[in-house]
């Protein structure tokens, strides 16, 4: 199943509703992926998931999401049971583990880029900018050489500049030949000559 922001929306009130009802801690979401970008207006399409990059605290200061609260997941299951949802709607699917972006190391300044979103007593949303979105599906296009990541690159539009920045970026999560090659090779294939030549 595939769902826009409306239907995304709808399910983060009833998720702020479910975490009042058990009493939960409130919980501050950083949110990527395609949700992130439909909710901060930079591309609209459907998606089949809200990805948590991070959480955080009133002060933004970063939490890695691995695991997930026991009672943000019971929320988010019940939310998933009352709208038709998969069980794993809301995921940490990005900085899953050791090999995920959260411990990896997120984007240098991305708290100061963050677009803010307040549900409710217990939920506040904060998605990730277009400038970093730009570093995430950069590495993510060339982890998967090409498909919606790939797609999602182009629609936003990035200068030479911004993918530059997002080259290096990549590769300090992954500083071998071959990925470089690969990063290189990516960049050639979907018109980005000019960037590959500069890294």
């Amino acid at each position: 199943m595939q769902y826009n922001y409306t239907d995304f929306e709808r399910a983060f009130h009833l998720l702020n509703n479910e975490l009042n009802r058990l009493n939960s801690p409130g919980y501050n979401l950083i949110i990527c992926g395609g949700s992130a970008l439909n909710a901060a207006n930079l591309i609209t399409r459907i998606t089949k998931d809200v990805d948590i990059l991070a959480l955080c605290d009133k002060n933004l200061n970063l939490i890695d999401p691995e695991p997930l609260p026991d009672d943000l997941i019971k929320a988010a299951i019940t939310v998933a049971e009352n709208l038709g949802f998969p069980t794993d709607w809301l995921n940490n699917g990005p900085s899953k583990g050791d090999g995920g972006i959260f411990r990896l190391g997120l984007p240098p300044g991305l708290q100061n880029r963050l677009l803010k979103k307040i549900i409710g007593n217990r939920l506040v949303l904060y998605f990730i900018s277009r400038l970093d979105q730009i570093f995430l599906k950069l590495y993510a296009a060339v982890d998967q050489y090409g498909g919606y990541h790939a797609s999602d690159l182009d629609a936003l539009n990035p200068t030479d500049e911004e993918l530059v920045m997002a080259a290096e970026w990549s590769m300090s999560h992954d500083s071998s030949e071959g990925y470089k090659f690969s990063l290189k090779s990516f960049l050639k294939e979907f018109g980005y000559e000019r960037v590959a030549d500069k890294i």
